[in-house]
């Protein structure tokens, strides 16, 4: 029996006492990381945010196993908050549809969530041809059969395991409609426990052809801005997801199939954004080096394509630099990449790395 099944379905029920204490902790640990970053300053609060949704969008992708560039989404959601940054690349529908999205559940957390809202969110999830399935239904509930269920499987052909039933089409409008009601209707019950419940629930309706995780997570994103009371996101739920992508659908699956005590989702889901919490901490120190050393910068002599390929380093460069990287991702000549680097060498910007190899690589030189 799927928990949607049972005849008290949807009052879930769960152990006050095991949430109580990890509920006020992790509050308080949200309000603490919050007020550290009120005093950072406005550059360092947008380029928080910047990265927090940057990460949201390209995170929440990922767990459906769909990889977006990363470039394009950070110039994407620079774009739609108004942040001059250096860099900026054009981005796809497909991409601007999915930061849109986000924006529009955290930044217009207040208003309340309807159909017409859904039904939006989904249009920008698939707004290409070549994004959609040939029968998949876009912007409206989904339609399929009675005799042709909605379910989550995986395996190859002929060994497929079903992971999860959702509840028939014929009924999602009604249930829907209970959500919305209970979603938008202002009560006692804590916020964070309201956003762990939003995100099973949803799920659990699965009341799309396709994007229902992403969804489901953008309104636990929406919640969890109503818990903050402010627009700017500083930690990024579905990053932390990702990094446990396997215990996520494993507490899925157990409470899809268990009954309607979800006590363990719970829980599972604010220890996680515990651990996201605390990674956004390490996010934070990585914002005020990078501000120290534009900071560093800003007696130097730099172009633009100097500029933009140490925001990259700054940013996390993956792997070695090396002159043939520096050429290709700057769409110049290889010695002209050779002159840009020496420039920085020569401006105390850049020094070889001391291991060798084939060929030299380069890094940020350390500051205090």
């Amino acid at each position: 029996m799927y928990i949607h099944q049972h005849k008290d379905w949807p009052n879930f029920i769960w152990e006050e006492g095991k949430l109580l204490k990890l509920l006020t902790k992790i509050t308080q640990k949200q309000g603490r990381l919050i007020g550290r970053m009120e005093s950072i300053g406005f550059q360092l609060q947008s380029e928080a945010v910047l990265r927090s949704i940057t990460l949201e969008v390209l995170k929440s992708n990922e767990i459906e196993g769909e990889l977006l560039n990363a470039d394009q989404v950070r110039s994407s959601v620079a774009r739609r908050l108004g942040l001059d940054i250096a860099g900026l690349v054009p981005s796809d529908r497909h991409i601007d549809g999915a930061v849109e999205m986000m924006l529009d559940a955290t930044q217009a957390y207040l208003l309340p969530l309807t159909k017409v809202r859904l039904f939006a969110w989904h249009n920008l999830l698939f707004p290409l041809e070549g994004n959609r399935t040939a029968k998949m239904v876009i912007g409206k509930w989904r339609n399929n059969k009675l005799d042709d269920p909605m379910q989550v499987v995986s395996g190859a052909m002929g060994k497929e395991k079903v992971h999860f039933q959702a509840p028939d089409s014929n009924v999602i409008s009604k249930e829907m409609k209970t959500f919305f009601d209970w979603f938008n209707t202002k009560s006692e019950l804590h916020p964070l426990l309201k956003a762990a419940v939003s995100h099973l629930w949803f799920v659990t309706l699965h009341p799309f052809d396709d994007g229902n995780g992403r969804i489901a997570r953008a309104i636990a994103d929406m919640q969890l801005t109503r818990a903050d009371e402010i627009p700017q996101r500083f930690y990024s739920m579905s990053s932390q997801i990702r990094i446990e992508r396997k215990q996520y659908y494993n507490i899925l699956e157990k409470t899809q199939k268990g009954s309607l005590d979800i006590t363990d989702w719970i829980v599972w889901f604010v220890e996680c954004l515990e651990r996201a919490i605390a990674a956004s901490e390490e996010t934070l120190s990585s914002i005020i080096k990078k501000s120290c050393f534009w900071d560093f910068l800003h007696t130097k002599s730099l172009t633009d394509r100097q500029k933009m390929m140490i925001n990259k380093l700054l940013d996390g460069f993956e792997g070695k630099l090396t002159s043939s990287k520096w050429a290709k991702i700057s769409g110049c000549s290889q010695d002209t990449a050779m002159r840009d680097i020496q420039n920085l060498i020569d401006q105390n910007v850049l020094e070889k790395e001391s291991a060798g190899g084939r060929s030299t690589n380069y890094k940020l030189k350390e500051i205090e």
